[in-house]
C-alpha cells in the first residue's frame, strides 16, 4: 500500500512537472506540429498538402499521415498543441515501458538502467516534445511490434504475428522510414506479418482518395514524391541531419563521392545484418537484437535522419548497458566515453559555436555507429 501511494505521488509530480514545461516553455514552440496541424486542415478541405510557398516549413509526410492531425485541426491551435504534447509524452512513456519489458531483468534493474539510458538520450526526447514531432509515437508502435515478435518466438501465434505486421504497416504509413523492416520480414519468412502489414500500407495510399477523389489522390502522391526529391538534396548538409549520407556530405563536400561511399556502406551494413540474422538461429529470442539494430539504422540510413530521431535507439542503449560486462576493457572505456559525449553534447552546455562545430563534424552519427558495433559484438558473443 505504501509503495502504491509513493508511485501515485511520483506520477502526479511528473504530470505537474511536464504540464509546467508545456505552459511555460513548449506551448509557444512546436513548430513541426504547426506544419502538420495545417496539413490536417488542408486535407479536410481537399487542398494540396505540398506547397513550395511553405519553403522550409513544407509538409513532408505521406498524405495518410495528415489523417492523424485531421481531428486536431478542428480545435484552436493552443488546445491542439496541448493534446499533441501529451500524446508525445505518453508515447515516450510507452516507448520506455516496452524497452524495459524487452530488455531488463526485474523491477530494480528496470528503473536503474532505464534512468541511465534516459539521461544519455534525454535531449532527444525533449527536442521531440519541443518540436511536436511524431517519432516517439512511431517508435512506440515499432517497439510494440518488436514485443509481439519476441513473444511469438517463445510461443508462436498467428494472431500475434498478424498484429505485429499491422503495427509495422501503420508505422510505415505514418513515416516511410519504417519500411526498413520489409526486407527483414522477407529474410525471416514472417509472411504472417508481412502480408497484413503490406496490405495496410498499400491501403493507406488509397485512403486520402476520400478527400481528393481517385485522380486527385494520385496527383497528391506525385506531389509528395516531387516535394521530397526537391527538398532532400538541400538538406543533406543541414546541421541537424546526422544520417550516414549527411555525415559523408559534411566531410567530403562532394555529392557523387558521398553517394558512392554511402551505397558501399549500406551494402556492407546489409551484409552484416544478414550475418547477424543467420547467427540468430542459434540464439533464443533473436528478434530482440535484430529489431533493436534496425531501429538504430532508421536515422542512419534515412537521407534525412534528424538527430532527435535517434530516440529510436533507447532500447539499444539499454541493451548495451545491460551487457556492458561482456564487452572487453577497451570496449567498455570506449562505450563510457561514447555515452558521456552523447549525454553532454548539449547546446546550453557547449554554447552555439562549439555545438555547431560538433554537429558539423556529425559526431552523433559516430556515437550511434559505435553503439551499432556494440550490438554486433553482443551477437558475436551470442549474448543477445
Amino acid at each position: 500500500m505504501q509503495r502504491t501511494k509513493k508511485t501515485i505521488i511520483l506520477a502526479l509530480m511528473g504530470i505537474l512537472l511536464f504540464l509546467a514545461l508545456f505552459l511555460f516553455k513548449v506551448k509557444g514552440e512546436m513548430a513541426d506540429f504547426e506544419v502538420n496541424y495545417k496539413a490536417g486542415h488542408r486535407l479536410w478541405l481537399g487542398e494540396t498538402l505540398y506547397r513550395t510557398l511553405d519553403q522550409h516549413w513544407q509538409f513532408k509526410y505521406s498524405p495518410f499521415s495528415a489523417l492523424v492531425y485531421l481531428p486536431l485541426s478542428f480545435l484552436p491551435l493552443p488546445m491542439a498543441k496541448g493534446i499533441w504534447y501529451f500524446v508525445v509524452l505518453i508515447s515516450i512513456g510507452v516507448l520506455v515501458l516496452f524497452s524495459m519489458k524487452l530488455a531488463l531483468p526485474g523491477p530494480k534493474g528496470n528503473i536503474r538502467l532505464a534512468a541511465i539510458a534516459f539521461l544519455i538520450l534525454g535531449k532527444y526526447f525533449l527536442r521531440e516534445l519541443q518540436l511536436g514531432q511524431i517519432n516517439a509515437l512511431i517508435t512506440a508502435i515499432l517497439l510494440g511490434m518488436t514485443w509481439l515478435l519476441v513473444r511469438d518466438e517463445d510461443a508462436p501465434s498467428a494472431s500475434r504475428e498478424r498484429t505485429a505486421g499491422l503495427l509495422w504497416g501503420l508505422a510505415s504509413a505514418l513515416k516511410p522510414y519504417a519500411v526498413i523492416f520489409f526486407p527483414y520480414f522477407l529474410l525471416k519468412r514472417k509472411w504472417g506479418a508481412l502480408a497484413p502489414g503490406s496490405i495496410f500500407l498499400a491501403a493507406s495510399l488509397c485512403v486520402p482518395a476520400f478527400f481528393y477523389g481517385i485522380r486527385g489522390n494520385i496527383t497528391v502522391i506525385k506531389e509528395w514524391a516531387g516535394s521530397l526529391s526537391r527538398s532532400t538534396p538541400s538538406l543533406l548538409t543541414s546541421q541537424d541531419n546526422v544520417s550516414l549520407l549527411a555525415f559523408l556530405m559534411k566531410w567530403t563536400g562532394h555529392r557523387p563521392i558521398s553517394l558512392l561511399i554511402f551505397a558501399a556502406g549500406a551494402t556492407a551494413l546489409a551484409a552484416l545484418m544478414l550475418w547477424l540474422i543467420l547467427q540468430g538461429y542459434k540464439i533464443r529470442r533473436p528478434a530482440l537484437l535484430e529489431c533493436t539494430l534496425l531501429l538504430i539504422f532508421i536515422p542512419l540510413l534515412s537521407p534525412l535522419g534528424w538527430d532527435y530521431t535517434f530516440l529510436s535507439s533507447f532500447l539499444a542503449v539499454v541493451l548495451v548497458i545491460r551487457h556492458i560486462t561482456i564487452i572487453p576493457r577497451l570496449g567498455k572505456i570506449l562505450m563510457i566515453v561514447n555515452f558521456s559525449v552523447m549525454a553532454l553534447s548539449l547546446y546550453d552546455l557547449l554554447g552555439r559555436q562549439l555545438y555547431a562545430q560538433l554537429m558539423a563534424w556529425s559526431v552523433p552519427t559516430v556515437n550511434f555507429v559505435i553503439i551499432s558495433g556494440a550490438l554486433f559484438y553482443l551477437r558475436l558473443k551470442k549474448a543477445a
